[in-house]
């Protein structure tokens, strides 16, 4: 059931969402990155409900949710002086932080690790929810992406109901906020070890992040040079398996080049088969209009369709996750995807679509 969040009902959807969470129920969940599939973070049984719905294995760490920096005292056992200043600076957003766990709480969520991944989400909905079941008890949430395990995250509230239809045992309340405005999920540092390690890019860019750990005079490492500098193991965090975020479709990534290589070779086969016995369709994925194609849009005697790939980096982040669902039709085989830039503001499309690919 998809409950809207912004429009005048927004107070009881509010209210149901957080009563569905203090009874132990799953939610969708709207935050800024990705929408999340929520429980409550101390109620050991509905967390395990999230692993179970996602089929998520029980040692891969949740992200838990929290209203404000004030609450992180209930999770994490200390906060370093650099963990406060990137929570000043980037909190309420788009930033997880790993930090060392409370003993007593949120052992499931955290994967049954000694640290835990926390994040304060800037989404008006997630605030107002976090902030009504705190008065109630719930001190924080749980809440992974709301796909299935390894797959595509979702961005609206459709997407979610489509992972998740009504069954027997989900019935799953989705709070409806609307298109997430990041599009790609948060990025991740490790404060857990003596020194800022980037686990994941993402809604926050690794220039950002520097420059106020610069001023704080930590730099921001590399998980390589974090395992060369400490002796601690290095914790686990949500999102970071080489291979996640993938469509049912295989993904390849191409230059324009090798994109005219491959589709050579593909019309050739598609020509050998024939109408009747296609293998499938193909879908490009191209900032670029490519030219040794002779058609613009669709081809229906190859079975061929051409998506636009935004020009700037904030705006594929905030369509790639919508426009991969799109663009994996059940007759889409392959989606082939042209070369991103190198450039710094592209790190985090880059390694979800290195991960879809991989």
């Amino acid at each position: 059931m998809i409950l809207n969040a912004l429009r005048a009902r927004e107070a009881q959807a509010i209210e149901q969402a957080a009563l569905a969470l203090l009874a132990g129920d799953l939610i969708g969940l709207p935050t800024e990155t990705v929408y999340g599939l929520a429980a409550d973070a101390n109620n050991a049984a509905a967390v395990a409900k999230i692993f179970k719905a996602k089929d998520r294995p029980a040692d891969h760490p949740l992200i838990v949710h929290v209203a404000e920096a004030s609450e992180v005292g209930l999770f994490a056992s200390e906060v370093p002086a650099f963990a406060q200043a990137l929570m000043s600076a980037f909190w309420p957003g788009p930033l997880t932080l790993i930090l060392p766990r409370r003993p007593e709480v949120a052992a499931v969520a955290a994967g049954g690790q000694l640290s835990i991944g926390l994040r304060c989400p800037s989404h008006p909905v997630a605030q107002a929810l976090l902030k009504r079941a705190l008065a109630l008890g719930v001190q924080g949430v749980a809440a992974p992406s709301a796909n299935r395990f390894g797959r595509v995250s979702p961005t609206t509230a459709a997407h979610v109901a489509v992972e998740f239809p009504k069954t027997e045992t989900l019935d799953l309340l989705i709070l409806d906020g609307g298109p997430c405005e990041v599009g790609i999920e948060s990025s991740i540092v490790d404060c857990s070890r003596g020194m800022p390690v980037l686990l994941r890019p993402g809604g926050v860019s690794r220039a950002a992040l520097t420059h106020v750990l610069s001023a704080c005079g930590h730099p921001l490492v590399s998980p390589e040079q974090a395992t060369q500098a400490s002796t601690q193991q290095a914790p686990k965090a949500s999102g970071t398996l080489t291979a996640h975020y993938a469509p049912r479709a295989q993904v390849k990534l191409m230059s324009l080049a090798d994109m005219q290589a491959a589709w050579l070779k593909w019309a050739a086969s598609q020509k050998q088969v024939g109408p009747a016995g296609q293998k499938g369709q193909l879908a490009l994925y191209v900032r670029e209009k490519p030219a040794f194609l002779p058609f613009d849009g669709v081809n229906a005697a190859h079975a061929v369709k051409v998506f636009k790939m935004p020009d700037s980096a904030d705006a594929s982040a905030h369509r790639l996750f919508a426009d991969l669902r799109q663009m994996d039709e059940p007759s889409t085989v392959e989606i082939w995807v042209q070369s991103i830039p190198l450039s710094a503001e592209w790190e985090g499309v880059a390694d979800r679509l290195r991960r879809a690919a991989a």
